[in-house]
């Protein structure tokens, strides 16, 4: 074989490997046949799902998330199935509540607009790396 047949083999099979779709999962890979309602505590919870991808500890909820993706080639990406199912538990680790959000109700997720203030951004350059050098400090009188 020449070197130009050897080059426009390589491309032809990479041209074909391109083509192929492949999914991606992220996160956990839920079975469709669970029905969370008849879930009752966290021991139930974590013998079913598993540990969960994030615990909330203040407000004690504990949040597992799912993604499956489409890959048909490098350029074009396509998220196929997304669901973030979050568990509300009381103080005794029973199971209070449990929403569901996939792709069709995504909006319905409130997210906070509030930032907090961060004065170093403010300040120059000079003041950030020299800041301290030469003050005094205050009296707490």
């Amino acid at each position: 074989m020449t070197n130009l047949n050897k080059i426009l083999i390589f491309i032809f099979i990479l041209f074909l490997s391109n083509c192929t779709e492949k999914y991606t999962y992220t996160g956990k890979v839920f079975n469709n046949e669970i029905d969370f309602t008849q879930l009752q505590n966290k021991n139930d919870l974590i013998k079913i799902l598993g540990k969960p991808n994030f615990i909330d500890p203040i407000e004690k909820k504990y949040l597992y998330f799912s993604e499956k993706k489409l890959e048909k080639n490098f350029f074009s990406e396509e998220i196929v199935d997304r669901k973030l199912i979050v568990f509300n538990l009381n103080q005794n680790d029973t199971i209070k509540s449990f929403s569901e959000y996939n792709l069709n109700n995504e909006n319905e997720i409130n997210i906070v607009k509030e930032e907090t203030s961060n004065t170093l951004i403010e300040q120059g350059l000079l003041e950030q790396i020299f800041g301290g050098v030469g003050t005094t400090p205050q009296d707490t009188q």
